[in-house]
């Protein structure tokens, strides 16, 4: 009954907050912290992000923290390094453990390096000679604990930092979210709402200016904005399995505060959980979208008493460079 009740209510608030976070063009580019929604991890992004479901360990953190519930021993650690848009570099760093009896908690760093931009002025209109580089770093701290045998639960909360010359922004959010294993086997749902926080704003000196006729300087008001939340819902079934062979199907409706609505669908072959071949697409009919297919591989290699994964992935991406990202985690 407890588990029915606790089904009933997630499905609750699944659907009025979709409802409520229902995608709308107009709102593109009205928001910052765009960070936030730059993914992370090979795995997750080979599967067009389809993962809110069926993913586990490390790799949970920036999908779904309820999956973090699945690594109930031991130790992870993750690294990724990813050459984005436009120049700009995304270095992600996670480590997670498992305390009996406690749950499972873990901790992540995301820094988005812009790149060095030349500072122009009204004056220098083609430059002063001097550079700045914008960066914008996420903490994250992490818990999960499974609630039933069937039903996980998993909260990330998180600090946000962006610095661009003389100004800054600093804020707080969070990703709360569930997976429930049916009683059907290989089937599984999952629900996570992403980066729910207050609005941000940036202050600092860079508003200060003396305007020639005055004598003393004046500062701007600055506007806040709004964080880029969302709504995810996820579904994966392990639809064949035999011998070493293994093939997961998933599938996610992600609903956006600031932009169209995506659809995302993967595929996992996995032989012996030790080799992996992914595939995914994103879908949305949002004007100028630039993300679609998705191909990674994946190896999982024994050393000493710990295992070392190494996976890429390539994904497509119009107008820029297609995105590439590179992935080692250790667990012990």
């Amino acid at each position: 009954m407890k588990k029915k009740t606790l089904l009933l209510v997630i499905a609750i608030l699944a659907l009025g907050l979709s409802s409520a976070f229902a995608g709308n063009a107009n709102r593109v580019g009205t928001g910052g912290g765009q960070e936030l929604v730059i993914p992370v991890g090979s795995r997750g992004t080979a599967m067009g992000g389809a993962v809110v479901a069926n993913s586990s360990g490390v790799d949970a953190i920036f999908w779904n923290p309820a999956g973090l519930a699945d690594l109930y021993e031991g130790t992870e650690a993750m690294f990724m390094h990813l050459p984005y848009i436009a120049d700009i570099n995304v270095e992600y760093a996670a480590l997670a453990t498992a305390i009996e009896d406690f749950g499972t908690i873990g901790v992540s760093v995301k820094v988005t390096d812009i790149g060095d931009i030349e500072e122009t002025t009204e004056l220098y209109p083609d430059g002063t000679g001097r550079l700045f580089n914008p960066t914008m770093t996420v903490v994250g701290l992490t818990f999960a604990k499974p609630l039933t045998n069937a039903i996980s639960f998993g909260l990330t909360g998180f600090y946000i930092h962006e610095a661009i010359d003389e100004v800054s922004a600093s804020g707080l959010a969070m990703d709360f979210g569930f997976t429930y294993q049916t009683k059907y086997d290989g089937l599984k749902f999952g629900f996570v709402m992403k980066n729910y926080g207050p609005d941000m704003s940036f202050s600092g000196s860079g508003f200060e200016r003396t305007p020639a006729d005055e004598k003393r300087s004046v500062s701007s008001e600055n506007a806040s904005f709004e964080l880029p939340t969302s709504i995810n819902l996820g579904l994966s079934y392990n639809f064949l399995t035999s011998g070493a062979n293994a093939f997961v199907l998933s599938g996610n409706f992600r609903a956006n505060n600031q932009a169209n609505d995506y659809w995302q669908g993967g595929v996992e072959y996995a032989y012996s959980e030790k080799f992996f071949v992914r595939t995914g697409y994103n879908y949305s009919d949002q004007e100028g979208f630039i993300y679609g297919a998705s191909l990674g591989l994946g190896a999982a290699l024994p050393v000493g008493n710990s295992t070392l994964t190494l996976e890429y992935t390539w994904t497509e991406t119009e107008v820029f460079d297609n995105n590439q990202f590179y992935t080692a985690k250790f667990s012990f």
